[in-house]
């Protein structure tokens, strides 16, 4: 991606503050990976003297090093022009830049080459820079002037020479434009020299530059180079809606990446049959709807009364050459449902929500307060305290109507803090013992709630006498 302004700011990056150069290759705009950059020249062999330059924008053009400088990719050099110099960046030099002219310039002349004069002073730099200062607000008084004689035209972009001796001025038309009198205004108002370029609307998409569909920057302002013709054919054969608010890019004709993979579909399409062939069966005639290439389906739909409840069958191609097959030799298949192949789709989990953390309320019930449950009668379990330190639970009494016969779990007391005390009545000391013990060791209390009503004061008659004794 390049630099956030380097097509919409007028060439100056605000993130580096470098104003365009980058010596680090920060801007990439249309970069070139040196992929020889590492590999050894054969001895003797001089070094290529031809280097590409970049400067605003997408403008790029050969020079010739004939002082033989030592240059690098990112380095500001000086160059001629007519009149006068300009500044620019170096892009691809050595064995690279013989393979960029051969493929952009083939007929390429390396006496007629403009030479490189030196490489840039701090003197240098400032004028560049100061000239790209100037641009953006040339550029609105230019269209104000041009509005004031009328003229069809729209001027995109301006660029400055690097001795601000001279301005292009890149513009768009729909047919010829006479800007005479334009330019008579502009050398007036401006005090420079001006010259005119007429570029079409993919020219000046990719000097302004901007962000597309897919949400990347544009082909044309970062690696493409050459704009080939696109054709509303191309949205066919892949199958696109014709749909011109989808299809067309920022410079409003078709988008360029229609024809990135076209030569795969074409090639793909081949193994396909026709799709303006009906086929016919005893059900009715289907004609085709569409056709998915990655999966290699077709599908068709009858017309007339047949359509009704049957929808789309999707059909293999091969199924489809084989019932036109049969339609040649005048065969009709009952139904095209007995073409469509049933595919089993295999699921396999690579993940299983076990514990069920992935669901939206697992936290709906985990912060709600547990209400304390109100203990039971006669539960040995409401009575038994977890904690060592907690003080001793009374006893809970036994129900009066219960069974004498009926065994109970004796609740469990801390007898350090409170001691276990006898019967008051001597006598129940020598009652033989009617019940016995239960597997496990649990014993069953010996009183019953008769014996608590007949002696209500027992408790305070046994804090004078720990062992339970009658006084």
């Amino acid at each position: 991606m390049g630099c956030s302004s380097c097509g919409s700011g007028g060439g100056t990056p605000r993130g580096c503050k470098n104003n365009g150069t980058c010596s680090s290759g920060g801007c990439n705009k249309l970069e070139v990976y040196d992929w020889l950059a590492n590999v050894a020249l054969p001895g003797g062999q001089k070094p290529y003297d031809i280097v590409e330059i970049r400067f605003k924008n997408s403008r790029k053009a050969f020079y010739r090093n004939t002082k033989s400088l030592s240059l690098q990719v990112g380095d500001v050099v000086v160059v001629e022009a007519s009149p006068g110099f300009d500044v620019g960046v170096i892009s691809v030099v050595g064995e690279l830049a013989r393979i960029q002219v051969g493929k952009k310039e083939p007929g390429f002349k390396e006496s007629e080459a403009r030479k490189i004069t030196r490489i840039a002073n701090q003197e240098d730099i400032d004028n560049w820079v100061k000239a790209r200062d100037l641009e953006k607000d040339v550029m609105y008084s230019s269209r104000t002037l041009a509005v004031n004689l009328g003229l069809e035209m729209k001027i995109s972009d301006v660029e400055y020479q690097g001795d601000l001796s001279k301005a292009t001025f890149y513009y768009t038309a729909e047919g010829r434009v006479d800007f005479r009198q334009l330019i008579k205004d502009m050398a007036d108002a401006f005090k420079i020299r001006v010259e005119m370029r007429q570029i079409g609307a993919r020219q000046e998409a990719s000097r302004l530059g901007a962000i597309g569909s897919c949400g990347r920057e544009l082909c044309c302002s970062t690696w493409l180079t050459d704009f080939r013709s696109v054709s509303t054919s191309a949205a066919r054969y892949q199958q696109l809606s014709l749909n011109p608010q989808k299809l067309a890019g920022q410079c409003g004709k078709l988008k360029c990446c229609l024809n990135y993979e076209l030569d795969m579909y074409l090639e793909e399409l081949k193994s396909f049959p026709k799709s303006d062939v009906k086929i016919h069966t005893e059900k009715g005639s289907a004609f085709h709807i569409k056709t998915d290439v990655f999966k290699r389906q077709m599908w068709f739909a009858y017309s007339g009364e047949a359509a009704i409840g049957s929808g789309l069958i999707a059909l293999s191609p091969d199924r489809v050459k084989e019932i036109i097959a049969l339609n040649k030799e005048g065969v009709k298949p009952k139904d095209l449902s007995e073409f469509t192949e049933k595919v089993v789709v295999e699921t396999v989990t690579d993940y299983e929500n076990v514990v069920g953390q992935d669901s939206l309320n697992r936290f709906e019930h985990a912060f709600k307060s547990k209400k304390k449950k109100k203990r039971k009668p006669g539960s040995a379990q409401g009575n038994q305290k977890t904690d060592a330190t907690a003080t001793a639970v009374k006893a809970p009494r036994p129900q009066g109507n219960q069974p004498k016969g009926q065994q109970q779990q004796k609740p469990q007391r801390n007898q350090q803090q409170r001691p276990q005390s006898k019967p008051a009545n001597p006598a129940q000391v020598n009652q033989p013992k009617n019940q016995q013990q239960q597997e496990g060791g649990e014993q069953q209390p010996k009183r019953n709630n008769n014996n608590r009503r007949r002696n209500p004061n027992r408790n305070k008659e046994n804090n004078g006498n720990p062992k339970g004794e009658n006084q």
